[in-house]
């Protein structure tokens, strides 16, 4: 067993020799003491372009329109100023943003059109209405990822990022045309 050398696990641990059988190995029993962690189930989120997320930045914008940032000439009116603006974030997020349950089956890219398109099939159970939420999800998620895709490009600026999510492909090999062991490159060669 290997431990971190000045780890607190090398302090309450035995040795039991008399557990020993035939080999020269004897068991090591290791306390280790777990902590008391709390895990959060929960969360506030805003759904991405949802009403609640229009109205949380139509709110800020006006409340920001409203604050008078004309005087701020030390720093104890800066730190006032910077307060406002949390303030105002505060409230809006308090007002708009909804308690969501975080468990293993969350999907980030469930919208309120995939809830209401399911809730029409549930109450018609119709082949109709399925079809409809089964095309209404491959969009979301289309939308959803391909905007994913593009904020991994925009944030790293390099599509070698985007490699984790496809197989690597070889690349075919090419072979130049040669006449008379000259390489035919422009059509004027051919």
């Amino acid at each position: 067993m290997f431990l971190c050398y000045g780890s607190l696990e090398l302090d309450h641990h035995s040795i039991l020799l008399e557990s020993r059988l035939s080999s020269d190995h004897a068991p090591l029993v290791i306390d280790i003491t777990i902590s008391k962690e709390i895990i959060q189930t929960s969360k506030f989120t805003l759904a991405p372009k949802s009403e609640q997320e229009t109205t949380f930045i139509q709110e800020i914008i006006s409340n920001l329109k409203s604050l008078d940032m004309s005087n701020i000439d030390n720093t104890n009116k800066l730190e006032q100023a910077v307060h406002q603006v949390g303030t105002i974030i505060n409230q809006a997020w308090a007002k708009n943003a909804k308690k969501v349950k975080i468990s293993k089956l969350s999907k980030q890219w469930w919208s309120d059109e995939c809830k209401q398109s399911l809730k029409n099939y549930r109450v018609s159970r119709s082949l109709k209405n399925w079809k409809k939420f089964k095309t209404t999800v491959k969009n979301i998620k289309r939308s959803y990822f391909d905007d994913k895709i593009q904020e991994i490009l925009n944030k790293s600026r390099g599509p070698w990022e985007l490699m984790n999510w496809t197989k690597q492909r070889k690349l075919p090999a090419i072979k130049a045309i040669n006449h008379d062991s000259q390489l035919c490159l422009t059509l004027d060669s051919l």
